[in-house]
């Protein structure tokens, strides 16, 4: 089998129930989430199979989801079989405590850094964000799963808490932005 097959030449792409123009909104959403998936690999690359053996664990299924998200926004047309569902936020927001727990009570705005994983991570989180302002376009202006929408924002804020906690566990404090006050209670 090639892997390619010059069907896009003409600056179109194949999605479930027709062919779309490849800088459309709905191939902007998901292509955005493939480029998130990516950097989620690069994140796991340099994390210890011992001390991140659940971040890994979690990450990995993401990653899972993510194609699931990816599959969602390439639908057009009736008859979707949608994958993401409420359940997977819910799964995300049990996470996101879990790992909270772990972190120090956040009094400040945080800046992206610390160890080389919690970078990593936050980048992850910043593109998680720009997946979802894309996908809020996106079912503003064309019918698509809304809760690719949700999935995303919970998303974001599971990379905020697992890039703190790939600092607490390299023993690296999170960077607090100085120019404000005391945010946090």
């Amino acid at each position: 089998m090639k892997i390619y097959t010059r069907t896009g030449d003409q600056g179109t792409t194949g999605v479930l129930g027709g062919r779309i123009d490849k800088d459309d909104i709905r191939v902007e959403a998901y292509g955005t989430i493939d480029e998130l998936n990516a950097f989620i690999g690069e994140a796991m690359a340099r994390m210890d199979q011992k001390s991140h053996a659940d971040l890994i664990a979690d990450l990995t299924e993401i990653q899972h989801e993510l194609f699931d998200a990816g599959g969602d926004l390439a639908q057009v047309g009736k008859n979707r079989n949608y994958k993401v569902v409420a359940e997977m936020v819910s799964r995300l927001e049990e996470w996101i405590d879990k790992y909270d727990a772990e972190c120090p009570p956040l009094k400040r705005f945080i800046l992206p850094g610390g160890s080389p994983l919690a970078a990593s991570l936050h980048i992850c989180r910043v593109i998680a964000r720009r997946a979802e302002r894309l996908v809020v376009t996106l079912t503003r202006n064309q019918e698509t799963n809304e809760e690719v929408r949700r999935y995303l924002n919970r998303l974001s804020d599971f990379f905020f808490i697992a890039a703190r906690v790939a600092n607490v566990r390299a023993q690296i404090p999170d960077v607090e932005y100085k120019r404000g006050g005391q945010v946090f209670n």
